[in-house]
């Protein structure tokens, strides 16, 4: 018509659809994200237009699917329900005139409630932990329920696979959850399903991705919790999951690498609800609701022995509206008032996050962060990394506990007062990616015993100085960045 061949109006359609995807993808990105995210999301489309798209379209949206947020939203006004006006706890110590915002602040995000007549033992030895959970398995009488982000049948954790087989075999319900795309990532996954129905348990994957049988959500949401309750009596959770502490891959093998986890094992109230968060999973699984086994939340009379302990369970993960863990994590570090101590193996703090831990340091508050001197997972041991000078600068002190070891324990204190110990790491993939479950603690017994679990870990590590970290080679500041810049695309 205008003289324009085929090939003309060819490049003229690629253009304009590939200005319509750019302005539509300026509508769509940013919206209910965070500015970084959002930015890291329309520079991967602006500059790989069709790759950016095809990966947004994958893995751009951070919410389950809404049949599972219904579920989830069902059970938490449940739980609301039935525990309403139970809120008793210990007053065998002062609170901290803040804790009880705090308090609240997590019963309004994930429904539970604070109990007190609790007792806590903390577990920081990989095969005494794993020892520890068969040997109450062997003592259970009506149900075990076990939630696993890992779970393989492999030397370390035959004992604790013979205790199922065994309560089985004695009348008790067995049930297990593990999660779907971190079990066949593991070696043995098929030895260990198959292992789970010799033995009579009744299991399930969570979050699967197996769209042939109507099962899909973003592949890389995951269920990154770790439980064990036996009898509502008894429970486990932690950050170990039940496999080898090298978790049978050969390039962990070949390094030497073993993983360095902490454990608390509970009874009292505070089990019930962790109970609560397995039969949320449960039921978000396999459509059944375990009514039978949802004992009550609170103590019918509250201890006040001097070490009863007061705790709550905070749920998180894309089932929730809102960042529950991160929501938490955040209001304890602007309430320390004397010292905060974080452990975690992987710390990509998001901006709030990174705020809030200088803003405690320029107020006068000691903190110092635990973290892995090698790493496991090179994207996020890099942009960790490139946090480094910045905490250094603003005076946190940093330690790295010595390799061969990676130090996956997930805990932190909070003055003399407060500690919260779980699943959850401090990175922008726990805050809003994966399910997880906290325990926040207030007794002074349970933070001394975590002090003593930290000052194991500065004996065996390295502290990192500024001056240290400016001697860092160019080439590794680069590759910091970089993967700094891919932890936002969430």
């Amino acid at each position: 018509m205008f003289g324009i061949n085929a090939a003309g109006w060819v490049l003229i359609f690629a253009v304009l659809i590939d200005f319509l995807v750019r302005v539509t993808a300026i509508i769509v990105v940013p919206r209910n994200r965070r500015p970084a995210t959002a930015v890291a999301w329309l520079m991967a489309i602006f500059f790989l237009p069709y790759i950016g798209v095809l990966t947004f379209l994958l893995i751009g949206s951070y919410k389950l699917p809404k049949k599972r947020r219904d579920k989830q939203q069902a059970i938490n006004q449940f739980i609301l329900e039935t525990t309403e006006g139970i809120d008793l706890v210990t007053k065998n110590h002062a609170w901290p005139p803040w804790l009880e915002s705090v308090v609240e602040l997590n019963r309004n995000l994930g429904a539970m409630p604070l109990v007190g007549g609790n007792n806590a033992s903390l577990i920081g030895d990989y095969s005494r932990s794993i020892a520890a959970m068969a040997a109450d398995v062997g003592k259970a009488r009506r149900y075990v329920h076990v939630e696993f982000y890992i779970m393989s049948y492999d030397t370390a954790s035959e004992a604790f696979f013979e205790a199922l087989g065994a309560a089985v075999k004695r009348g008790v319900t067995v049930r297990v959850l593990l999660d779907h795309i971190a079990s066949i990532r593991s070696p043995h996954h098929r030895r260990t399903t198959k292992k789970l129905t010799e033995l009579g348990v009744q299991w399930s994957f969570m979050l699967p991705v197996q769209p042939l049988r109507g099962k899909y959500q973003r592949p890389d949401l995951r269920n990154h919790r770790k439980l064990l309750i036996i009898d509502g009596k008894i429970g486990y959770m932690g950050s170990q999951n039940m496999i080898d502490r090298s978790y049978n891959k050969r390039g962990n093998i070949r390094r030497g690498l073993q993983w360095q986890d902490l454990m608390t094992r509970l009874d009292g109230p505070i089990v019930a609800g962790l109970n609560a968060i397995f039969i949320t999973d449960w039921y978000s699984e396999t459509n059944e609701l375990l009514m039978r086994e949802t004992d009550p939340i609170t103590p019918d009379v509250v201890e006040e022995a001097p070490d009863s302990l007061d705790c709550q369970v905070v749920p998180s993960g894309p089932g929730f509206e809102g960042e529950n863990n991160l929501r938490l994590f955040l209001a304890l570090l602007y309430y320390a008032q004397n010292r905060i101590i974080v452990t975690s193996p992987y710390f990509v703090p998001d901006e709030a996050m990174l705020y809030a831990i200088t803003t405690a340091t320029q107020r006068g508050v000691e903190v110092e962060l635990f973290v892995s001197e090698i790493g496991d997972q090179g994207l996020v041991y890099h942009a960790q990394r490139s946090y480094y000078e910045a905490l250094l600068r603003a005076g946190v002190r940093i330690y790295m506990y010595q390799a061969p070891y990676i130090l996956h324990a997930k805990h932190f204190t909070i003055d003399d007062d407060v500690a919260v110990i779980g699943s959850s790491n401090m990175d922008m993939r726990s805050f809003s990616l994966n399910m997880e479950v906290s325990l926040m603690v207030r007794g002074r017994s349970f933070v001394s015993e975590m002090r003593e679990i930290e000052d194991g870990y500065r004996q065996v590590s390295r502290e990192l100085t500024l001056d240290d970290w400016l001697t860092q080679p160019l080439r590794s500041t680069i590759l910091d960045n970089l993967a700094r810049l891919t932890s936002a695309l969430q």
